[in-house]
């Protein structure tokens, strides 16, 4: 038995029993570990002489799925950071410290659906080589896996689905793809949407990515931010929500591309 097939044992195991004849249709934590080393080869990154890959990786769950770890939670977590040490070892990967696992609870997520997000965190006081690339890279949007169809029977479900998911603001003939967690939007040459309209402020509004949830956030502008019709300071977005900022409609959208 080869050692990464070794760790998704004892990862298995962990699930056993009661456990796992209780929780056949949520997230099963072997899952976890096989789309956490999908997510290590997807984000790599090609150096002068090295193979770069994240080093903290962070795992949202929904309530009802986190809520099944919580007696070994740390336990799990400890095994899925062996998961991906081996598999970085094995492929020749390097990181810039060992390998970190968070988890956090979206109630976004139903069950048997989770997010995944990785970055390059610098994880220690010796800098890195030189052809390494920046520590604390801005992590891209948070990848969501799918059960392919219902699980119901088999005590590990089958492989889950990747789908890319492709989040936009769309205004007069212009579309903008949010990429970061973090965009302003307003009449500044230096923000991420330049918005040409005299009732928008220089920097007006923010959205923000937080979980798989995107909101909008005012940044105390003068005119102020309404959401379908509805001024608020901060508010939670859904696919094909019109944002207002000064006389300018945006509309937000979401969709899922394989």
């Amino acid at each position: 038995m080869t050692v990464l097939r070794n760790i998704e044992a004892k990862i298995e195991s962990l699930f056993e029993g009661v456990f796992g004849r209780a929780f056949r249709t949520n997230v099963q934590p072997v899952e976890l570990a096989r789309k956490l080393a999908k997510e290590m080869e997807d984000h790599k990154v090609i150096s002068v002489s090295r193979l770069y890959v994240p080093n903290e990786y962070t795992l949202y769950l929904s309530p009802a799925d986190r809520a099944q770890f919580e007696d070994y939670e740390e336990s799990l977590l400890s095994e899925l950071q062996d998961y991906l040490a081996e598999n970085a070892r094995r492929e020749k990967y390097v990181m810039l410290s060992a390998p970190r696992v968070l988890m956090e609870t979206d109630p976004d997520l139903d069950v048997g659906e989770f997010g995944i997000a990785t970055r390059m965190a610098q994880g220690g006081p010796e800098p890195p080589p030189p052809e390494a690339p920046a520590p604390a890279v801005a992590p891209g949007a948070t990848m969501v896996y799918k059960p392919k169809q219902p699980v119901t029977q088999a005590v590990t479900p089958e492989e889950l689905g990747l789908q890319r998911e492709v989040v936009t603001l769309s205004w007069d003939s212009e579309q903008h793809e949010i990429e970061k967690r973090r965009i302003v939007i307003g009449r500044s040459k230096d923000c991420d949407i330049q918005v040409s309209d005299p009732n928008v402020s220089r920097r007006h509004a923010e959205i923000r990515q937080e979980g798989s949830a995107y909101w909008v956030v005012d940044l105390d502008s003068t005119n102020g931010t309404e959401v379908n019709g509805r001024r608020l300071k901060r508010a939670k977005l859904r696919s094909g929500d019109a944002i207002t900022v000064g006389s300018t409609q945006l509309v937000f959208q979401r969709e899922t591309r394989d």
